[in-house]
């Protein structure tokens, strides 16, 4: 099977120990699924890595892969950071009692009231991405009364080769300041200026689903370089280090296997080695996983509808959820991993591809898929969805979202109930 919390019992399929057929019958579908005993076990790879490692390190959980309260509740109960892009990351992890101080605030465009809000809650670090945005938190601090720490978000300069949508660390991106183009050394400058700002160090994010340790490993290098010339140019050390997140997870049965401890340590042994050449003290190191936190804790549960066949061209298997609870394949082509639930013990024999229910020709969710023959009343599991599937629902053709359903240890519990009818027009007047 694709992950070890997904196995075949009896014909049917199980979830983190759970029959899915029976929680598809409890709570209706489409439904999110979402392992806590896994999103825990992938919080604990990176700090046990991390931590034979370093001595000094933070693990900053992503938010944007997949924010609501249980989440950050579940963030606060493992001692992690937590990173955020937005006032509503930040309002719903106030909601849920997580210690501000513990989070590095990201986005290319800040607003002053994101700002404000931020700072008015004691959010730790904003990780800052451009000029702009280093007067207006100088303005606002000094309006506050604060003294805030900052890291400086800086592109290396690196194409990973991932999804162009998500690779971050080019010089021509939205996200940053270019080392290359010498206006990272221009921000540095700039930042050690003012009063009521504090140089933390910085920040770099290289792409997503990397799959190895090369672009860490030719990130990490690079901003050690700039950390050294930046010591050189204005006596200045930095005391953190951000080496971002992005490592992939297997989505197919095709997609390689990471060993992240083992990633971390070559990563570690790099650093170390250039830090000592260096003569330089060895910084606060940070990491960032999202998607590799709660990807494979995921699954999306659906009923089976319409089953079209076009003599001579191809079979159509559509659902009742669709782009409106993962528009990863819309967006990015990208692949998942597909079971009828109800016929795990069937030879899966019928091509087809999966679709929605949206009013779309763009709403699929996976081209050509081989399964079992699919009949109306099926049920559907897409795995390896926790990331980016619920923090992008929408609902175009006003369709309700549906709810997140956690498992822990053979108990399931509701931490995001299901949209209604209703909560589709509380905003219209």
């Amino acid at each position: 099977m694709l992950c070890k919390n997904i196995e075949s019992v009896n014909g049917n399929l199980h979830f983190a120990g759970m029959n899915t057929l029976t929680l598809a019958k409890k709570y209706g579908t489409p439904l999110y699924l979402m392992d806590e005993e896994r999103i825990r076990e992938n919080c604990r790879i990176y700090k046990n890595a991390l931590g034979k490692l370093y001595d000094n390190f933070t693990v900053l959980y992503a938010s944007k892969a997949c924010s609501f309260k249980r989440i950050y509740e579940i963030m606060k109960e493992e001692n992690m950071g937590i990173d955020v892009v937005s006032s509503g990351e930040i309002y719903t992890a106030l909601r849920a009692g997580f210690p501000l101080e513990k989070a590095y605030f990201h986005s290319n465009n800040k607003t002053d009231d994101d700002i404000s809000f931020a700072m008015e809650n004691s959010l730790g670090h904003f990780v800052v991405d451009g000029f702009d945005e280093l007067d207006a938190i100088e303005r606002i601090a000094s309006k506050l009364g604060k003294n805030q720490k900052i890291l400086l978000r800086l592109t290396p300069g690196i194409d990973t080769h991932t999804y162009e949508a998500v690779n971050t660390g080019k010089v021509d991106s939205k996200f940053g300041t270019a080392i290359e183009t010498g206006q990272a050394e221009e921000i540095v400058e700039y930042a050690l200026k003012f009063k009521h700002i504090q140089l933390c160090g910085f920040h770099c994010h290289i792409g997503s689903n990397v799959f190895d340790s090369d672009t860490f490993l030719r990130g990490s290098e690079i901003m050690l370089d700039f950390m050294g010339l930046m010591r050189e140019k204005f006596d200045y050390t930095a005391k953190e280090l951000d080496l971002g997140g992005g490592y992939g997870v297997r989505y197919t049965d095709d997609d390689e296997y990471i060993d992240i401890a083992e990633n971390i340590k070559k990563v570690y042994e790099a650093v170390k080695l250039k830090i000592d050449a260096m003569n330089y003290p060895m910084p606060q190191i940070l990491m960032e996983p999202g998607r590799s936190i709660v990807a494979d804790a995921g699954m999306t549960l659906y009923t089976a509808g319409t089953v079209k066949e076009i003599t001579g061209y191809k079979n159509y298997l559509s659902v009742d959820g669709g782009m409106t609870d993962n528009p990863r394949y819309a967006l990015y082509k990208s692949p998942y991993t597909v079971f009828l639930a109800n016929k795990m013990d069937k030879e899966s024999n019928y091509k087809c591809s999966l679709v929605g229910r949206c009013c779309e020709s763009g709403d699929v969710i996976q081209e050509d898929i081989t399964i079992p023959k699919p009949h109306r009343g099926d049920i559907v599991a897409v795995a390896t969805t926790g990331a980016y599937n619920y923090s992008m629902a929408s609902n175009y053709n006003r369709i309700p979202r549906p709810p997140v359903v956690m498992i822990n240890s053979g108990e399931d519990y509701i931490a995001v109930r299901r949209e209604t009818l209703e909560d589709l027009t509380v905003n219209d007047l």
